[in-house]
């Protein structure tokens, strides 16, 4: 079972951009498809974005489409979320998941200990 950790959380203004990383502990990266997901306070766990295990294929979900990119280094077992003009909404605990079908989001169930991110209005 793959270990992950994520890092790049903080707290910024509306509008500011930051990218969170994921690191993976061996060398079965490239064995998954990659997600990440995150949950507000009082709100449930929510997908954010998956990805392949090549990297080829990506999903999001509607309401940060156009404005996070996932990606993926698999010779640096890294996992990437960038995020530019971020909102007051996208404040949450973010969490890396590794699964074995981006597409399918119960199969992801390998999950890292969550970065918090809070954008401020």
């Amino acid at each position: 079972q793959v270990q992950l950790v994520e890092s790049g959380g903080g707290l910024v203004q509306a509008g500011d951009s930051l990218r969170l990383s994921c690191a993976a502990s061996g060398r079965t990266f490239s064995d998954y498809a990659m997600g990440w997901f995150r949950q507000a306070p009082g709100k449930e766990r929510e997908f954010v974005a998956a990805l392949t295990r090549s990297g080829g294929r990506t999903t999001y979900a509607d309401s940060v489409k156009g404005r996070f990119t996932i990606s993926r280094d698999n010779a640096k077992n890294t996992v990437y979320l960038r995020m530019i003009s971020l909102k007051p909404e996208d404040t949450a605990v973010y969490y890396c998941a590794a699964g074995t079908y981006y597409s399918d989001y119960n199969s992801f169930l390998s999950w890292g200990q969550g970065t918090q991110v809070t954008v401020s209005s």
